[in-house]
């Protein structure tokens, strides 16, 4: 193109020369040009030396390597082979020899223990080179260009590694990093060969991609046997590759396989005949899409389409996938087929199954099933198909030996079904899974795409609310109309909004002082943590965890979530929620079981960068320290709290009475930010009273599915155990039980009475402890004294929320500045919103979920600083 602009002739040979001598037409085209310089990438020996001296001022080539080392066709990869520190260019005057003329100029490069052919090519030689050989060009104009004769010291010449029998790896005495450095020097093209013999004798060739020194423990796995002429050790698959070792015992890991025409993972060598099952059996109409396919891909990529060939790794960008989806959207003649189906299936096997897939279907990208070990729940005139087995890698699975846990029905107090109990091992798989890909097609989507997935999974939550709804009720107690409301009815908002986030997540730039005579531009980006773990509370089992999880996701960040033990059905429904909705395998994983041995397992796990916790403050230590001790994980806490409601006389008693019921007993008191304690102006104290337990009495107690009820079960037995035991301690103290302090008689299941406690003194156990549960604790003040209920009211360690009601602007405001809480509420309680953060203070923990500052939980902060 550029050629045609100028108006310079171009002219395409298959050959210079045959048997050794130049073609006389393609030397007499040669000649009509009259060239006054040869300028000539690579391979000067392949041209006649008619040509070479041909030019007015002969002929200068490109060569890879610092000359006189490395001559030959394969100068970059002997590079690499022998491990050299250095590597570079020289362009050279060509004359008869290989790669013998006198050096116009060189260029060196250090060599990264980490390069590969590719890198080293893509990374310096080409866009260098080039830019050098414009240099060279420049000079031999200006009469400035040297010929230093190539020293006859240090020069060699490499084998061809185009000829096969260069490319086998020869085992013998070879220590690991030589090994290592045999195969890096061949990847990508045309990769390491050896022969693996199977049981019966027979051999395969194998080509070797992505290798990796190995300084970890050599796994267990499964041995496979090579060529014995080639090595006497055995090499072993495991989960994360193939393990070869060098005659220093030192590991090599290969991550890539190349099987015949197929790239396969290494670590999935005996298991190929599961790989792309459903291009196996194809209509003779889809082999003709999969072919036209395969065309559209070569015309795209112009390199041979195999089964396992990526299509970004090839070079494709986003114009190419919007070109790739369109043509095959014109031959399969339907319209939804979304680009993310390139991103999240970038190899062309992938890529086929998803278009065939998508053709079956009719042109729906969504009737998808998912297959898990479940129960049928029958309840609130549904039929709910809930799974009971973990979730790794977008698959249920059951946990290791298949441990299970009873779930309890708080209503009735019987076994609703039971549940996987994860170990550790299969915790360290959902880990893995997560970690493999954060760095695989998650990290290929675009954050607008990222944000697409969230909102395709909301919507989603919306059309099974109800049937969420019913399982929060069903194995946590959530009264179903606020669970429909608030549990699942604020996940869904969580999603929306953290979707909305996704794409705006941004860094900024700083004005820096120069660095004459230069200049400086720093600027900041926001980048994800990486692998993240959640642990949620049982108190709203759902919602936490949309809470986090709709943060941690958005920001580009990858999940494994921990689910409370007694309640965990709606995290795994959820999981189900997310395959349907298209998000990448180990995007999102769950692992149900105990606390103290899946959670403790995350807090450690090295691969886990950012865990996310709410929960006590006595765990929350116990979390933050082995945060702090196995690899320094960022951490964020939401933790326990008693928060105090300040209700001033002036106030809106109706309102106050009202809402001051709901800040005690919303959720049936298991709410992370419930009024702990209220201080009541003593002026209106007993009418307050008597009118919340006038209220009290009207609540109806029972059956969550029930549309009347406004209070249902508590969440387990041993809560409901500790909620007696802390009213005890309250009436041995000296507190006035008003109202309730025992379990509902005359009912199966876990209902604890709404309970009210006054004349509660400072020092008592139950002024300053949390009950997490339906226990008013109420206090006198003297309004006239502000400072002295502001001192009270912070006289705690915990800090997470607060309120006042008064109907004094000015009084109000100070209250909220004195208040040592991270949400003051004014005339308000329990209105939290997506949009406003939610964190604590003092022991209350640290960092925040919702708003925009939840993001700051998981995404790094970078700084590039740039001299120009």
């Amino acid at each position: 193109i550029t050629a045609k602009k100028f108006n310079i002739p171009v002219f395409k040979f298959q050959a210079w020369r045959k048997k050794g001598v130049a073609i006389p037409e393609v030397l007499e085209q040669y000649q009509s040009v009259k060239a006054n310089l040869n300028v000539l990438p690579f391979c000067s020996q392949f041209i006649p030396m008619e040509v070479i001296d041909g030019a007015a001022l002969g002929s200068i080539a490109y060569h890879p390597s610092i000359l006189p080392r490395h001559r030959g066709a394969s100068a970059i990869s002997w590079t690499l082979i022998e491990g050299d520190e250095i590597g570079g260019f020289t362009i050279f005057w060509a004359d008869d020899g290989l790669d013998t003329g006198p050096i116009l100029l060189q260029r060196e490069c250090k060599v990264e223990l980490s390069d590969t052919l590719d890198s080293l090519y893509k990374r310096f030689l080409y866009p260098e080179g080039v830019k050098a050989m414009g240099e060279a060009v420049k000079m031999i104009a200006n009469g400035n260009a040297p010929k230093i004769v190539q020293p006859t010291e240090g020069a060699t010449y490499d084998p061809a590694m185009f000829r096969e029998e260069n490319q086998v790896l020869r085992f013998e005495n070879k220590t690991g990093l030589q090994i290592y450095n045999f195969i890096r020097g061949l990847d990508s093209t045309p990769g390491a060969l050896v022969y693996v013999v199977d049981e019966e004798g027979q051999e395969q060739k194998v080509r070797l991609f992505g290798a990796e020194l190995f300084s970890d423990e050599i796994p267990a796995g499964k041995p496979i046997k090579f060529k014995e002429e080639e090595s006497l050790k055995d090499g072993i698959i495991h989960d994360k590759g193939l393990i070869i070792l060098g005659s220093d015992n030192k590991a090599v890991n290969i991550q890539r396989l190349k099987v015949g025409d197929r790239f396969v993972a290494a670590s999935k060598f005996y298991d190929q005949s599961n790989v792309n099952e459903l291009i196996l059996d194809l209509t003779p109409e889809e082999v003709r899409i999969k072919e036209a396919t395969k065309e559209i891909w070569n015309n795209i990529l112009k390199v041979e389409i195999l089964d396992e060939i990526n299509f970004f790794s090839c070079g494709a960008g986003s114009m190419d996938v919007v070109r790739l989806v369109e043509e095959v959207k014109e031959l399969i003649k339907i319209e939804e087929l979304e680009n993310e189906v390139v991103f999240l299936s970038p190899t062309f096997s992938e890529f086929i199954s998803s278009v065939i897939t998508i053709k079956r279907s009719g042109g729906s990208q969504s009737p998808v099933t998912v297959d898990y070990e479940g129960i049928i729940l029958k309840a609130n005139n549904r039929e709910i198909r809930v799974p009971t087995q973990m979730f790794i890698n977008n698959e249920f699975v059951n946990a290791e030996n298949d441990q299970r846990l009873d779930i309890i029905n708080p209503t009735t107090d019987e076994v609703l079904c039971k549940v996987s109990a994860a170990s550790v091992n299969d915790v360290n798989k959902a880990v893995e899974a997560a970690h493999t890909a954060f760095y695989g097609p998650w990290s290929q989507l675009s954050a607008r795409q990222r944000g697409q997935l969230l909102y395709k999974l909301a919507d989603l939550m919306e059309q099974h609310k109800e049937e969420l709804a019913t399982i929060e009720a069903l194995d946590s107690g959530a009264v179903y109309t606020l669970a429909l409301k608030t549990h699942v009815g604020m996940s869904i908002e969580s999603f929306r909004y953290f979707a909305g986030w996704t794409d705006k997540i941004e860094g900024s730039t700083i004005p820096t002082s120069a660095a004459r005579p230069n200049n400086i531009l720093t600027y900041t980006k926001r980048e994800p943590i990486g692998t993240c773990a959640i642990i949620i509370p049982w108190n709203y089992p759902l919602m936490m965890l949309a809470w986090k999880v709709s943060a941690c996701l958005a920001a580009g960040n990858t999940v494994v979530i921990k689910p409370a033990q007694v309640c965990p059905l709606t995290a795994l429904k959820f999981a189900e929620l997310s395959v349907i909705a298209g998000f990448p395998p180990g995007v999102i994983n769950i692992v149900t079981g105990k606390g103290s041995l899946a959670g403790q397992a995350l807090s450690t796990h090295p691969l886990v960068r950012k865990l996310g916790f709410t929960g006590s403050t006595e765990v929350g230590k116990t979390i933050m320290k082995s945060c702090a001790e196995s690899n320094l994980k960022k951490c964020s806490l939401e933790l326990g709290g008693k928060s105090p409601l300040i209700i001033f006389g002036d106030c809106d008693l109706d309102k106050a009475v009202r809402l001051g019921a709901q800040s005690v007993f919303f959720n049936k008191g298991e709410n992370c930010i419930a009024a702990g304690r209220l201080f009541v102006d003593e002026t209106i104290h007993d009418v307050f009273v008597e009118r919340v337990v006038a209220d009290i009495k009207k609540m109806v107690i029972g059956c969550p599915l029930n549309r009347s009820t406004s209070h249902g079960p508590q969440n387990h037995k041993a809560h409901l155990d500790k909620l007696i035991e802390f009213c005890q301690i309250g009436i041995k103290e000296g507190a006035k039980l008003v109202y309730g302090g025992k379990r509902v008689p005359n009912t199966k299941g876990l209902f604890f009475e709404p309970t009210v406690f006054t004349n509660v003194e400072d020092h008592m156990y139950i002024a300053k402890e949390e009950s997490f549960g339906p226990i008013m604790i109420i206090s006198k003040f003297n309004s006239s004294d502000i400072e002295s209920v502001l001192k009270r009211a912070n006289a705690t360690e915990f800090g997470l929320a607060s309120g006042v009601f008064t109907n004094d602007i000015g009084k109000a405001l100070k209250v909220t500045e004195k208040l040592e809480a991270g949400t003051v509420f004014v005339n308000t309680y329990n209105k939290t919103d997506v949009a406003s953060p939610f964190g604590g203070f003092k022991q209350s923990g640290f960092g925040k979920d919702l708003g925009r500052e939840a993001l700051n939980e998981y995404t790094k902060t970078k700084c590039v600083t740039i001299e120009f």
